[in-house]
């Protein structure tokens, strides 16, 4: 039998009870300690998760010490995932965090060398690639149902009053959201960003203070040209939050709402006027079990490799691509030029 594997959570604000719920649903993953800027907060979290009996603390290299874990949860703001990353990884620990994965590309090529030289993995929270709606979608693309692919779009388009901090968050919706719709192009696509051009500007509607809406384009491996269109503060007709897109390949398209809605057509190969007829591709279904999806899918997946010794999906070295899309995007915006993208 298999030794429990030991966790630290670090941050104990909102989005950590999503990643707490899932990993106490894990057999074999047992939290240890918490830490957290506020004891307070640290100490209300486990009585709320029923956690009553372990430590917290303020000091994440205290508590490593203290009940020397197997991984650290990073859930704290991205300003503090360098520090997180490099103070777990240089403790013998695992990481798993928090998108995106750093606040600037110098921190995060710093974290991958420092998981390359520690020897540990150093993955990031990327849940949307969890969903069965986008792997069916990929699982689909990789058949060749729509020949091979050369354009995607994609559309992310609501209104969503946070109040707090992203109200005044610079490049809200560039630095705060983007980095799910760009992960996702890269993971159905299978091309990296080359290079893009950027605007972003926030409406005169807008309650946020900074860049709630942008529009960009992707320069992609393999020919692959790929474009974004998005707001934070488009109200009505709300897109998902996986956003809607439209995949053209040189042999059909396929429509995606973002959830359960897959539409492809394929064409056919003579032309009849000045056209070609289309006609419907069956969506094979995909069915994934609750606990293979979300967050919960993600940080099983990080479980399962760190016992067997593979890479999990969204380890640094792959996911800091999707992050650099991200940065490249906002250099665009703010210098109004092409920006290429060097990982």
């Amino acid at each position: 039998m298999t030794h429990p594997l030991k966790v630290v959570l670090a941050g104990c604000g909102g989005i950590s009870n999503i990643w707490t719920d899932a990993a106490k649903a894990i057999e074999g993953v047992q939290i240890v300690g918490l830490v957290d800027l506020n004891p307070e907060t640290a100490r209300a979290y486990a009585e709320r998760h029923k956690l009553a009996g372990i430590p917290s603390g303020t000091n994440l290299a205290a508590m490593i010490r203290k009940t020397k874990p197997d991984i650290v949860f990073d859930c704290t703001v991205p300003e503090a995932h360098k520090t997180v990353t490099m103070t777990a990884l240089k403790r013998g620990c695992h990481v798993l965090g928090e998108k995106p994965m750093a606040d600037t590309m110098a921190n995060a090529r710093k974290m991958v060398a420092a998981a390359a030289q520690a020897g540990k993995t150093y993955a990031v929270m990327q849940n949307y690639r969890y969903s069965q709606d986008i792997r069916r979608l990929r699982r689909l693309i990789e058949s060749g149902a729509i020949g091979k692919i050369h354009t995607l779009h994609s559309d992310f388009f609501l209104g969503i009053h946070f109040g707090g901090f992203r109200d005044h968050m610079k490049h809200v919706l560039l630095l705060d959201m983007a980095i799910h719709t760009f992960d996702a192009v890269r993971f159905v696509s299978g091309a990296d960003p080359l290079s893009v051009l950027c605007y972003e500007w926030n409406p005169p509607s807008s309650w946020y203070d900074h860049g709630a809406s942008a529009v960009a384009m992707f320069e992609m491996t393999g020919g692959i040209v790929y474009s974004y269109r998005g707001s934070w503060c488009a109200e009505g007709f709300d897109t998902s939050w996986q956003a809607s897109w439209r995949i053209i390949g040189d042999k059909g398209t396929i429509l995606w709402d973002g959830g359960g809605g897959i539409q492809a057509a394929g064409v056919e190969p003579e032309v009849h006027g000045n056209t070609r007829k289309t006609f419907p591709i069956e969506v094979p279904p995909l069915s994934l079990a609750p606990e293979q999806q979300s967050h919960s899918g993600c940080l099983r997946d990080m479980i399962a490799c760190i016992r067997t010794g593979h890479a999990p999906e969204t380890v640094c070295t792959d996911n800091i691509k999707s992050l650099a899309m991200v940065h490249a995007a906002v250099e665009s915006a703010e210098k109004g030029r092409w920006i290429k993208i060097a990982l």
